[in-house]
């Protein structure tokens, strides 16, 4: 696990190895072990070594056999030793053994067909001397970050985090007005935008070919939702778990102390199971809870490893979270507002006191139906076949005369929300129910001076062109290959890879392997979801590895007690922020709206936690990067 940096002038200008070092000093919380550097004429390679592999003979930058190819790379190829085999069968010549030597052989025999025979995560940068040319690529899903910036000279600089592209002095800050935009809608600023004009993240599954100053991207990978298998429930049981245990034994190998995060929800719990009959040791959990009881799961994650057997370790998050927030703010360099960050920071930082590795559950709700909005698709699509009089005189009458509650975890507030969206088309519905802002609620916020900077544009084409991509699936198929490609990807994946790497930690996750994405796909709909049971598939695997009580209850998530903190410690900071003159002068937003919910939040007359939390950590990133 690594860091990388590096850049190309097109200019023929000699690579200073100055700014190379500079950069690569930036993301050293990434790879604290060792630094590498490859520096000829107007070319600069860089990267941060974490030791997880071959720790004796793994010092990048690496080289394939006649030296003409450098690669630095940042990630795990679980495949690796069956590859290397391979290599050496075919007469490659490999002087480490090392992953990251296995992937520039590999390109030097398939070039970007390589990237069909990996699996794993990865992030890496290839200098081919003999074409001058520089290949990027990122992995499937995109558990590993890559930045890059095409220059209008044509030059390219590239790194794992925006805080190394930016210590590169072509490289501007000047904001991208659509991507703030973009992030009061979705919490992150979705790929390929980021909040800096010059910069862009190459999005999952793809590569970047630069040469002569020009530059290509093409996708390498996209799961089918379009093609079914015909398979019983039963035989759904037990591939489902034949993948998931293969994926899981592969990403225990490590040669450096390795553990699990354990939420106490499903997917995390199935995870530390199989890792616990696949390991000859307790296996080391670690478990972050909140002191409000609402919010915590460390009881279902105590029950979880005691029926394993696992070492188990908690921690609690108390509302001092406002002394992590520069910090936050720092490593996600640009504005991100999940809330759940804040936990995820705090457990990775107690886990790598104990190891370096660490195994987690995500990506089982994209793949498995587990999030309770797939089922309000489903429900919304027969809804919508009611007559409108009757929706309105029988449903959504008598449901709005129901008041609010002020909890964000009460039924009537979910039923409410549902019917605001339900009767929307299909992009427009799902869209409404992940977004922190509404296209109305941005209009109010903005003011017109912003908005006159805003392109006129489709405000849910992100989400359309993946429903128009799921090849005329069913609503869930559509909304869990809308997730896995958007949500996924630019929110969950971001807030695990910053918040372990910022602490040295690497973070592994068996449910993103893509061959138990493809088989998942491959499912039909009614074996992944029973009526409005969600992840029904997956809950049968899990039953037979930890108690029921764990896996047959409410999905909790892994939520924030921001609303009440807000309320309370949290207060006075919030106003401090959001009521500067600072604030008000930037010309964005609009005070009295700003204002408004900040009284109605702290009156408890509504619940506006996720927005004024949007809008403290927008503020918090001008201040950081910007002022």
């Amino acid at each position: 696990m690594c860091g990388i940096t590096g850049f190309i002038n097109n200019s023929g200008e000699r690579a200073d190895r100055g700014i190379l070092e500079r950069m690569n000093c930036a993301i050293l919380h990434r790879g604290p072990d060792e630094d590498g550097f490859y520096v000829k004429q107007n070319v600069g390679l860089g990267m941060r070594r974490l030791s997880i592999i071959d720790l004796a003979g793994g010092q990048q930058p690496i080289r394939n056999s006649d030296g003409t190819k450098w690669i630095v790379y940042n990630g795990e190829i679980y495949n690796y030793q069956e590859l290397r085999q391979g290599l050496l069968e075919r007469g490659h010549v490999l002087y480490t053994n090392s992953d990251t030597e296995t992937v520039v052989h590999l390109y030097d025999e398939f070039g970007p067909d390589s990237l069909r025979h990996l699996r794993g995560m990865f992030a890496f940068a290839i200098w081919d001397e003999t074409d001058r040319s520089l290949f990027l690529a990122r992995d499937r899903v995109g558990k590993k970050p890559l930045l890059y910036s095409h220059q209008p000279d044509g030059s390219l600089i590239f790194g794992s985090e925006f805080t190394a592209l930016l210590q590169h002095p072509a490289i501007t800050r000047e904001i991208d007005h659509e991507a703030i935009d973009a992030f009061m809608s979705f919490l992150c600023i979705p790929a390929p935008m980021t909040a800096f004009k010059q910069i862009r993240k190459l999005e999952p599954g793809h590569w970047l070919r630069w040469q002569d100053g020009q530059i290509e991207t093409r996708r390498y990978w996209l799961p089918d939702f379009s093609k079914k298998i015909s398979i019983t429930e039963d035989e759904a049981i037990e591939e489902t778990t034949r993948i998931l245990r293969e994926s899981t034994k592969l990403r225990m190998i490590s040669e450096v102390p390795l553990g699990a995060f354990l939420s106490g929800g499903v997917d995390s719990s199935t995870v530390v199971a199989l890792m616990a009959q696949e390991s000859s040791q307790p296996v080391k959990t670690f478990s972050i809870g909140f002191e409000e009881q609402d919010y915590s799961e460390l009881k279902y994650a105590k029950k979880v490893a005691e029926f394993v057997g696992a070492e188990y370790n908690e921690f609690i998050v108390k509302p001092n979270a406002v002394e992590i927030l520069p910090t936050l703010v720092k490593h996600y360099g640009e504005p991100y507002a999940d809330s759940s960050a804040i936990p995820t920071y705090y457990v990775s930082r107690e886990t790598r006191k104990h190891v370096t590795v660490a195994l987690n559950g995500d990506g089982g709700d994209e793949s498995f139906a587990g999030y309770e909005r797939y089922a309000a698709m489903r429900l919304a699509e027969r809804y919508r076949a009611l007559p409108l009089g009757l929706r309105k005189a029988l449903v959504e009458f008598p449901v709005s005369l129901l008041p609010t509650p002020r909890s964000r975890r009460s039924r009537i507030r979910d039923g409410k929300r549902f019917l605001r969206a339900a009767g929307l088309p299909r992009v427009e519905r799902y869209s409404q129910w992940c977004s922190t802002f509404e296209p109305s609620e941005k209009a109010e916020l903005f003011t017109e001076e912003f908005q006159r900077t805003l392109p006129i544009k489709d405000e849910f084409e992100s989400f359309r062109r993946w429903f128009e991509n799921a090849n005329g699936s069913g609503a869930l198929d559509a909304a869990m290959l809308t997730d896995l490609m958007t949500y996924l990807p630019n929110d969950l994946l971001v807030k695990v890879d910053i918040a372990s790497m910022a602490n040295s930690l690497e973070a592994r996750s068996p449910f993103l392997d893509h061959e138990l994405i493809e088989f998942a796909a491959s499912l039909p709909d009614s074996i992944k979801m029973h009526g409005r049971e969600t992840k029904s598939l997956l809950k049968k695997v899990a039953s037979r590895l930890v108690p029921r009580e764990v896996i047959y209850r409410r999905k909790m998530g892994f939520g924030v007690p921001i609303g009440d903190w807000l309320r309370s410690e949290m207060k006075t900071f919030m106003k401090d922020i959001l009521l500067s003159d600072k604030c008000r002068n930037r010309g964005i937003l609009r005070p009295d709206i700003v204002q408004h919910y900040i009284s109605e939040h702290l009156e408890g007359s509504h619940d506006h936690s996720s927005r004024l939390w949007s809008l403290l950590m927008l503020e918090l990133w001008f201040i950081s990067f910007c002022d």
